[in-house]
């Protein structure tokens, strides 16, 4: 009885501790990102904003591929459709920022039920292989309905307004983007303790048996599907007030491949994952530009960092999938749990 009492009260005192450090870190990072704009030179500030819309798209991609169990290369096209929502919104009337991306959510939304009515019937490659042909269609589109795309041309777009303050800065951008982003995030943690979020996860892990045990799997494969779009709608109209003009070569098949290559690389199925996926991802291509101008090449470095980030990211995916299937987000909890528990080595 005093053997399992004594379990009893260290794994009570463990948890306790193990909640206390989770809120230390919480607060550290609040202090941090109300810090950083403050600190940071205008090249910091604009990879911030770029963070926390990747962060906010690869999230939605993490619902429907790392809970549901759904691959989709459509990424960058329901970003497109958001984009395009919010600047023609913008365009011609004027709406409030945040109604804009709302919109712009919504109507991306309806693009990902639409292109999820055949997840019932397909899955894995054929379902992928779906998402593209998805893509293609949107891409033509983009690009051919000039009414209201603008054609190859594009849409110019006007800066954010709110109560009169223009966001035209990256200082000013950041303290739109975090507020949103953050809650996009909370709102994917909270969805995942709900009877919603527990489908998706059945889902995931056997189809067959959710539907046996009563879970209609058309209604939620179409709803994870509209979550997941929904995200990536209301990252795209980020992306156009942040980049203020929107065409159709913003949003090519390999933005598609660079989120699906965040998740797996962050860790699929986890929060987490999908933020340290989309940081380091975004930091990649820095990282290659960084490395591809000290190197002493003749040619123009521009021509060789498109495919050579191309190949890293392939790389990247294969790389986590062979050595390391969870991601970052369990390299991070090795790192954590080995410093819970070096003070007690012997």
């Amino acid at each position: 009885m005093r053997i399992g009492t004594a379990r009893s009260s260290y794994r009570h005192d463990e948890s306790l501790f193990d909640s206390r450090t989770q809120h230390a870190w919480l607060a550290v990072l609040a202090v941090a990102l109300l810090g950083f704009p403050f600190l940071a030179d205008e090249y910091w500030l604009y990879l911030a904003c770029l963070v926390a819309i990747n962060i906010a798209s690869t999230t939605g991609l993490n619902i429907l591929t790392g809970y549901t169990g759904l691959v989709s290369l459509g990424q960058a096209a329901f970003m497109g459709i958001g984009a395009y929502t919010v600047a023609a919104l913008e365009l011609k009337f004027g709406t409030p920022v945040l109604l804009n991306l709302l919109a712009g959510g919504f109507v991306a939304m309806l693009g990902g039920l639409v292109v999820g009515l055949p997840s019932l019937r397909v899955k894995g490659l054929y379902l992928a292989i779906a998402t593209i042909a998805a893509s293609v269609v949107l891409h033509f589109v983009f690009a051919n309905w000039h009414a209201v795309t603008g054609g190859h041309a594009g849409i110019t777009v006007a800066p954010a307004e709110i109560l009169g303050l223009s966001f035209d800065t990256s200082f000013r951008l950041y303290w739109l983007f975090v507020p949103i982003t953050i809650l996009m995030v909370l709102g994917a943690a909270n969805l995942f303790r709900t009877r919603i979020g527990r489908a998706f996860i059945a889902i995931r892990d056997r189809d067959i048996s959710a539907e046996v045990l009563g879970i209609p799997l058309l209604r939620y494969k179409l709803l994870s599907f509209g979550l997941s779009s929904f995200y990536a709608g209301v990252a795209g109209g980020m992306w156009a007030y942040f980049f203020r003009v929107v065409t159709p070569e913003s949003f090519p098949l390999i933005m598609s491949i660079f989120f699906l290559a965040a998740v797996i690389v962050g860790g699929m199925g986890t929060i987490l994952g999908a933020i340290l996926g989309a940081v380091f991802m975004t930091m990649v291509p820095e990282a290659l530009k960084l490395i591809v101008g000290w190197l002493p090449l003749s040619a123009d470095a521009t021509l060789i960092l498109s495919p050579v980030r191309t190949i890293v990211f392939g790389a990247l995916i294969v790389g986590f999938l062979v050595f390391e299937p969870l991601g970052l987000q369990e390299i991070w909890r090795r790192i954590r749990r080995f410093f819970h528990l070096w003070p007690f080595r012997a």
